[in-house]
């Protein structure tokens, strides 16, 4: 594949650079890759960190050395990595909007000019690319936001919001996966446990999976953090061909 560059990162990990933009494309191609890196099961990786435009691979340096690794990836990207993936993994995440759970709602719907249900209507309407995880275990840097409701961050960031909280800072909006500080704009929150370290998959989504929000009631949000709580809810995704 053309303009990428590999390059070490210190003595374990190699870097694989893409052309440095953030598109759907770049994330379907590093998602491809991913794919086709773990289909090979190659000896000595020991873990993949993918990020808007780039892929971190960190290796075992005593069970496979870089250049060997370089030549590894290097014949995988120069596969046509746009036949790597055929469906995307769409995660339905159920959110109460506003109230105590999304303070904020009121004034992204005055930022925007809109009611809040418009507001509402205009976040849950699609599928949101998960370009990347970071800042916390967990937490989806989501892309597709619609600019009607792009709104600043809080000048005083919160000292703790609580985790389940659907934010939006700037042209993103997100998930906080664990009680954390955060300067986000909260319109709603989730009952799911989007990272829970006892789970065998403790993240539930990966980069190159989708979200979309889907408006719940208080009441059933209250049924499904029972279910939660209990263990008996069904995590579960959809998939689409792309």
């Amino acid at each position: 594949m053309k303009d990428v560059l590999m390059k070490a990162e210190g003595d374990s990990a190699l870097l694989v650079e893409f052309p440095q933009e953030i598109s759907p494309q770049i994330n379907a191609s590093i998602t491809a890759l991913v794919h086709l890196i773990k289909e090979q099961r190659i000896e000595g990786i020991m873990d993949m960190i993918p990020a808007f435009s780039s892929l971190l691979i960190h290796y075992e340096p005593l069970v496979i050395g870089y250049h060997q690794l370089s030549k590894r990836i290097k014949g995988l990207l120069d596969l046509d990595l746009g036949d790597g993936v055929t469906q995307k993994r769409i995660f339905d995440i159920p959110v109460l909007y506003g109230g105590s759970f999304g303070p904020d709602l009121d004034f992204v719907a005055s930022q925007a000019n809109l009611t809040k249900e418009e507001v509402i209507e205009i976040h849950s309407s699609q599928d949101y690319l998960i370009y990347m995880l970071g800042f916390l275990p967990g937490f989806p840097y989501l892309g597709g936001l619609d600019s009607r409701i792009h709104t600043p961050r809080l000048a005083n960031p919160r000292i703790r919001i609580p985790a389940g909280s659907v934010g939006i800072g700037g042209a993103q909006t997100g998930i906080y996966p664990l009680d954390s500080p955060g300067g986000w704009q909260l319109i709603g929150a989730t009952p799911l446990l989007t990272y829970q370290a006892e789970r065998e998959e403790p993240i539930l989504f990966e980069a190159g999976d989708y979200i979309r929000f889907v408006p719940i009631s208080q009441e059933e949000y209250k049924e499904i953090a029972k279910e939660v709580e209990a263990g008996t809810y069904t995590y579960s995704f959809r998939s689409e061909e792309i």
